[in-house]
């Protein structure tokens, strides 16, 4: 017999929408799935055969993070099944950074109302997000918090974990003056600064559905909904032909934050300001809410997603090597010794 409590869906939980839930997401998560998947959905853990192939010495790299409230405009549009991409990007583009690839994810709901419907939408992106890195979507958890959580919002959070061959794990302590630093394009606001965002746009007052000409006619909606790219698979094409000295994923914190993270003691780097790309709906933030220069580049990507640095005798392959993988990364500057951080002229 089905498992069903009266006096618990009287208190707000409905066992049953938990079980069509599932039924609802199986078809997504089937599309992560991958060789190392050793258990299926509903047991009490996730189990996963690491592959030791190749790889001398294994060190697990692991990696969690949630979308913010950034979710916020997901509630206001309505659309929930591009908000699982950003949950995965924000793990496995942190573990890509030490040069592990990624394994596999699990995600966690929670929520005042168990809508299944809307429930497999946001799995929908989770696996999106999966398949995109390349990693299995092997467990999870949905807990419906009548009280705690509006009926009609949700948070997520994921965790992932990845692997790397200690020998091939980054070392930063090979940078050396006048390293080039290459940037890999963000595809928008990516999860982070989003409490900023709102205040800028007063997007719970105001209509962030109509098309703005700064955007070239897309939404204000829209535009922030985009989910943050994920750079797995482009980064694995280049760590298997260069040398990678260091790589930063550039989130909360902008570049004065994430940028000096992945570089040793007594190195800086130099960015030159008119080389960054910076996207239009960056300027538009910028010139909305009066926002100093300092303050977007401490808070946002600013059309940046991923920093990586290589040995100026390996830029040109670098380049050529994550064009092929689609990125269309390119020179922003170069490390030098300082103690500053990040130098912008």
């Amino acid at each position: 017999m089905k498992s069903f409590s009266e006096s618990y869906k009287a208190a707000g939980v409905d066992i049953t929408a938990g079980y069509k839930a599932v039924e609802l997401m199986k078809q997504h998560i089937a599309r992560t799935m991958t060789d190392g998947v050793a258990s299926g959905i509903g047991g009490f853990g996730g189990l996963f055969e690491l592959d030791m192939t190749g790889i001398t010495k294994p060190v697990l790299v692991s990696g969690t993070d949630g979308v913010g409230t950034k979710l916020k405009i997901a509630f206001i549009l309505d659309k929930h099944d591009t908000v699982g991409i950003d949950c995965v990007a924000m793990c496995v583009n942190d573990i890509i950074c030490c040069g592990a690839k990624p394994l596999f994810f699990l995600d966690y709901i929670a929520c005042g109302k168990n809508v299944p419907e809307r429930i497999a939408q946001i799995v929908s992106g989770i696996a999106d997000g999966c398949v995109q890195s390349g990693a299995a979507l092997i467990g999870g958890e949905t807990a419906e918090m009548p009280g705690f959580y509006p009926v009609d919002e949700y948070d997520l959070a994921g965790f992932s974990v990845g692997v790397v061959d200690k020998s091939k794990i980054l070392d930063n302590t090979t940078i050396g003056e006048g390293d080039v630093i290459i940037a890999l394009p963000s595809s928008g606001v990516h999860s982070n600064g989003f409490s900023l965002v709102r205040k800028v746009f007063d997007v719970e007052n105001g209509d962030i559905t109509k098309s703005v000409a700064e955007l070239s006619g897309k939404s204000i909606g829209e535009t922030l909904l985009t989910p943050t790219k994920i750079y797995v698979k482009s980064m694995c094409a280049l760590f298997d032909e260069v040398t990678v000295k260091a790589v930063s994923h550039i989130t909360g914190g902008g570049f004065y934050e994430n940028i000096p993270r992945s570089l040793p003691d007594g190195f800086g780097a130099k960015i030159e300001k008119k080389a960054v790309r910076t996207l239009p709906i960056f300027e538009l933030i910028a010139k909305t809410g009066n926002i100093p220069e300092r303050d977007m580049f401490n808070t946002y990507n600013m059309g940046v997603g991923m920093s990586v640095v290589v040995s100026k005798n390996d830029a040109d392959k670098a380049l050529r090597i994550l064009k092929a993988n689609g990125e269309d990364a390119y020179i922003i500057g170069e490390t030098v010794r300082s103690d500053e951080g990040v130098l912008l002229w």
